[in-house]
């Protein structure tokens, strides 16, 4: 039986079982090698005191564990990057177009015409649009009767209710369904305008600027137009 020389760092290298390797591949241990250096060690083990079962057992299962983490961790940044670069691309060709994002407020250009839309679980004996000035006083209620459930898609010409024009800005939107004998408020989204887009490079998100309402997260927008 081989003798293990007590003096030395590696007890492998008195077995002849260490071979000089490149200095990129030191830190690597492959599956095979582990197994080669365990079935060493079971041959070389003090016959008074060998491993048992549970040893071998826990060393195998930490071994694995930490080579399957590592190679979990390495494809989920894989994944990770390639998302965040398609994310990124889908985002930069919004510029220019007008995206739904769940907001409350619109903003009245010079063209006039704030649109949204509204998500109903149930049909509605009665569905009301206010549109209300930055003082929250009442500029428009919009009328729009029974609506079966579904998507409710609205749009506000700019007019207040004695048919005047509205000056340019902004304003809130609510939006409120009879339903049963109860009214219920929803959430409207509301259609605006991206003028830019803003990508973090550690890749934690999308920023879209909108048109006069400012910064929004990429991941709350609910339909493009």
């Amino acid at each position: 039986m081989p003798v293990i020389d007590p003096n030395t760092k590696n007890p492998f290298e008195s077995l002849g079982l260490v071979k000089p390797q490149e200095p990129a591949k030191r830190n690597r241990m492959g599956m095979d090698t582990f197994m080669k250096l365990m079935v060493t060690q079971l041959n070389n083990q003090d016959p008074m005191k060998p491993m048992n079962n549970e040893q071998m057992l826990s060393q195998i299962a930490q071994f694995t564990s930490v080579s399957g983490i590592g190679e979990l961790n390495d494809s989920f940044k894989k994944l990770t990057d390639s998302l965040a670069s398609g994310q990124s691309l889908q985002a930069a060709g919004l510029v220019g177009r007008q995206v739904y994002t769940p907001l409350d407020e619109g903003v009245l250009g010079a063209e006039g015409g704030i649109r949204g839309l509204a998500q109903l679980d149930s049909s509605a004996s009665d569905v009301v649009v206010h549109v209300r000035d930055a003082l929250g006083r009442e500029v428009r209620q919009l009328r729009l009767g029974p609506q079966p459930a579904g998507e409710l898609r609205f749009t506000w010409d700019g007019l207040d209710d004695q048919g005047g024009f509205s000056e340019p800005g902004r304003y809130k939107i609510a939006v409120e369904a009879v339903i049963g004998d109860q009214t219920v408020a929803l959430e409207p989204a509301i259609a605006a305008r991206v003028d830019s887009v803003l990508i973090d490079p550690q890749g934690f998100g999308t920023t879209l600027n909108l048109a006069g309402l400012g910064p929004i997260d990429f991941r709350d927008v609910r339909q493009i137009q």
